[in-house]
């Protein structure tokens, strides 16, 4: 990519990412079809798909023409699903062990290869874990598998030491057919978690406190498929939001909820953007330089952990200096050495990233070590002099569907190559 075009125009957000790939593996909970709308065109949701097909599913991806890189997915779901999902297509994503808690609650058995996915810290499995054995489960694990039984789960009630999504989710699934009241305290407050909840009610499942730190459940005998359409990706919305204040662009972000992003959006106007609230969708402007803002990454409604990144990228183009602090994943700065050779000045102490902004920064090969990582260095890369060649993209591929096509909508300089071997 060349640098120094503004990112202006429309851009639209299909589904988000973290909420689709939970969607599909809830549909295992009922026979039958169920149709996911606004699911993005990503290398994740191709997998989770073939997770599903190996459990006996009949899954079919339809592309839906200009829906931003998004379709809809119809899932067939057996009477009787397989319980073992394979360690290859596993180990390529971790959110394919939210098949595991579906598949306890609905076959009363699951056999699950322990998963993969970004090298952005140590993300155990302890809670997914012990939630499920206060259910009535019986967890092992044996050769890089969790094997699950329970003939019947019974509800409980279940205290997260983290407000951990994957957890919440998990338990949540696995709570909708249990026998009796669960109640998850310390529960996550994602968006993403709402669309889980909201969905499964439209299956049957009776829920209540989606969005708060308590989510009560209440088991049902059976679940029933349904359609149901993908809450807007809120990191997708946000890194356009923060692309188009690094190159003081203008840009309509639609199907974008401002209400997702308050603190990220927020912190987008002390930096001196101008920041819309749209019916449908967010307008974000900057005519100037941006200022350096401080930012703490938190659980929602905190600023989100998955743009860090992207705030670390905008930072380093700012006036003044910013302290950026990461609460969520150990990992995540393992980007700043590729950020830094684009001529960045950051400084890591912990889970501090102290960043003193340039005016530009110099363009260099950087190699992209995760989805959130790559498309950092991409929006770094429209701010620096020269060619940027940021290598690995199929890290961003996992995340952002038309990433390339869609800036060059907004304008942007840049193309995709391929490698030679």
């Amino acid at each position: 990519m060349t640098g120094g075009a503004a990112l202006t125009g429309r851009v639209r957000v299909t589904g988000a990412k973290n909420s689709a790939l939970k969607l599909m593996a809830a549909a295992l909970l009922a026979p039958g079809r169920t149709t996911i709308d606004e699911v993005p065109d990503i290398l994740d949701v191709a997998i989770m798909s073939e997770v599903l097909r190996r459990l006996g599913c009949g899954v079919d991806y339809q592309r839906t023409p200009g829906g931003g890189g998004g379709g809809r997915v119809l899932i067939d779901v057996p009477e009787q699903p397989s319980t073992e999902t394979d360690y290859d297509l596993v180990r390529k994503m971790r959110a394919s062990i939210s098949v595991l808690g579906p598949l306890v609650a609905r076959c009363g058995s699951a056999r699950v290869a322990l998963p993969g996915g970004d090298a952005i810290g140590s993300r155990g499995l302890d809670m997914h874990i012990a939630g499920l054995e206060r259910l009535g489960a019986t967890i092992v694990s044996e050769h890089g598998f969790l094997v699950a039984t329970a003939p019947r789960l019974s509800g409980t009630s279940i205290w997260l030491d983290f407000p951990s999504v994957g957890a919440t989710e998990n338990l949540v699934m696995a709570a909708v057919l249990a026998e009796g009241t669960t109640v998850i305290d310390n529960a996550a407050r994602e968006p993403e978690i709402v669309d889980l909840c909201t969905m499964l009610c439209a299956m049957g499942a009776r829920i209540d406190g989606p969005g708060t730190s308590t989510i009560t459940v209440e088991g049902v005998e059976a679940l029933a498929p349904v359609s149901y359409a993908t809450v807007p990706d809120r990191i997708v919305a946000g890194t356009w939001a923060i692309g188009a204040v690094m190159t003081r662009g203008d840009v309509v972000i639609e199907r974008a909820v401002a209400g997702h992003l308050a603190v990220a959006l927020d912190k987008l106007a002390d930096a001196g953007a101008t920041v819309e609230a749209l019916p449908d969708g967010i307008h974000v402007a900057m005519t100037e330089r941006p200022r350096c803002v401080d930012i703490v990454t938190l659980p929602f409604p905190g600023f989100p952990t998955d743009l860090q990144p992207m705030a670390v990228a905008l930072a380093a183009v700012s006036t003044g200096t910013a302290l950026i602090t990461e609460n969520v994943f150990e990992g995540r700065f393992m980007f700043v050495n590729e950020l830094v050779r684009l001529g960045a000045a950051v400084r890591i102490d912990g889970h501090h990233a102290v960043v003193r902004g340039r005016e530009r920064l110099s363009s260099a090969p950087v190699v992209a070590t995760d989805i959130r990582a790559g498309a950092g260095l991409i929006l770094a890369g429209l701010v620096s002099d020269g060619v940027t060649e940021v290598q690995e993209v199929h890290h961003v591929d996992r995340g952002y569907p038309d990433f390339v096509q869609q800036l060059q909508g907004l304008g942007a300089q840049v193309r995709r190559t391929q490698r030679d071997g």
